[in-house]
């Protein structure tokens, strides 16, 4: 009898559904790059089939919890954030997560913000041995001095710091963020980087109606300033820099889009410069695009999401050597950058970029192939990657599941 041949059938491995609980303080329709990013990610997640619960504060008195497939919104508590319009921090709520995850038990606990929520929300996993992770976002820290509790820096350190070192993991965006915090005694880092939105934020989306409006021909300079119009953005040295500009280009305009508590102090002793206000979606993507330049000298940043829009648009950044731009753009090949809080440095870089159109347009074309190469998908995979390594670590009480954690760098 001839031996019959073996068969063998490669079947597909069943993936891990999570249940996952994501506590943040902002979330869309709010309009920072927190709220974006964690937005993007709950998206990504419930896409894959995860079941999410994601805690917030109530944004406003007629808010109402989102209920559809694979979310369900747990609405809490909030006060507003004095000079953030329209932004809530959650009160303190760990009675009321014990409770709710004592019926609804999460595989883990996700905590994008570092407010009172989320402290509540440590502490109430950590006390039902519920596995945790923290997303690092924002310098409040850094923040401190421009909003008159400079005097509270210390203690914002030791509160973040304890914090985050209390979950299993802590994500950044970057590795300049990785090696600033590892240095600083944080524990049990690993960069999940962030993407950028390339049919979105286009070069295809360039108006001439749109430059018209602002009194630019097609030939003239058009400098952008996105973000918000607050202190701890560093917006005098956009002034100072387009001044400059203008100094080669008396036709520049300077438009900023974005609201906050400088602004009617800024159009007071600004009249010719362009305040674009608020803008979202393809109207934000079209101000990107009709511009030439971006200008983007915050120093407060962890990474800088309009850093990479502005790259997607095919613009010429101009921005300090950190956060995001360290991480994309090389001098003179796809942008520009300056020393880290070297004023003088940017003010120069951009003066410079005003009066060599060669170079504008070398430099926006190169920005958009480097964004082109930025693709969400990726990082979504691995962020998910990392809540399931997580999740595996709890249920075995294995310390020894890699997750790739902080190493010294450099």
């Amino acid at each position: 009898m001839n031996d019959m041949p073996i068969i063998l059938q490669s079947l597909p491995t069943s993936k891990q559904m999570m249940r996952i609980a994501v506590v943040t303080e902002t979330y869309p329709p709010e309009i920072n790059g927190v709220a974006m990013t964690i937005g993007r990610m709950v998206s990504a997640l419930q896409e894959r089939d995860h079941q999410i619960q994601l805690i917030r504060p109530r944004q406003s008195e007629i808010d109402t919890p989102l209920q559809e497939k694979h979310i369900e919104e747990v609405l809490q508590r909030g006060m507003s954030i004095p000079r953030y319009d329209g932004l809530k921090m959650g009160l303190p709520a760990k009675s009321a997560l014990l409770r709710l995850w004592t019926i609804k038990r999460p595989d883990i606990v996700h905590i994008a913000t570092e407010g009172p929520l989320g402290w509540s929300a440590l502490s109430a996993a950590n006390k039902l041995k519920i596995p945790t992770s923290t997303d690092f976002h924002t310098n409040f820290h850094v923040y401190s001095k421009h909003y008159g509790f400079g005097w509270l820096r210390k203690p914002i350190i030791a509160y973040l710091r304890k914090l985050h070192n209390k979950a299993l993991c802590t994500m950044v965006p970057t590795e300049g963020i990785r090696k600033e915090l590892f240095e600083s005694g944080y524990e049990n880092l690993i960069v999940v980087r962030r993407g950028v939105d390339t049919q979105l934020f286009n070069p295809a989306k360039r108006s001439q109606a749109l430059r018209t409006q602002w009194g630019a021909g097609e030939k003239d300079l058009v400098v952008l300033y996105v973000g918000r119009l607050a202190p701890e953005k560093n917006l005098p040295v956009v002034l100072s820099a387009f001044n400059k500009m203008r100094q080669k280009r008396p036709e520049a305009k300077l438009v900023l889009v974005g609201d906050g508590p400088e602004r009617g102090e800024l159009e007071h002793l600004n009249p010719g410069h362009i305040f674009a206000g608020m803008r979202t979606g393809e109207d934000l993507a079209a101000h990107y695009a009709s511009a030439d330049a971006f200008l983007f000298p915050s120093i407060t940043e962890t990474y800088g999401n309009v850093t990479m829009e502005a790259m997607a648009s095919g613009l010429a950044v101009v921005a300090y050597d950190y956060a995001a731009a360290a991480e994309h753009i090389r001098n003179g090949q796809n942008g520009l950058v300056a020393m880290f809080d070297n004023e003088r440095q940017f003010i120069e870089q951009a003066a410079a970029l005003a009066a060599d159109d060669v170079a504008l347009a070398e430099l926006g074309k190169n920005a958009r192939i480097t964004a082109e190469n930025i693709d969400w998908k990726d990082i979504h995979d691995q962020f998910e990657q990392v809540l399931l390594k997580i999740v595996k670590r709890g249920e075995s009480n294995d310390s020894e599941i890699s997750l790739e954690t902080s190493q010294p760098l450099g």
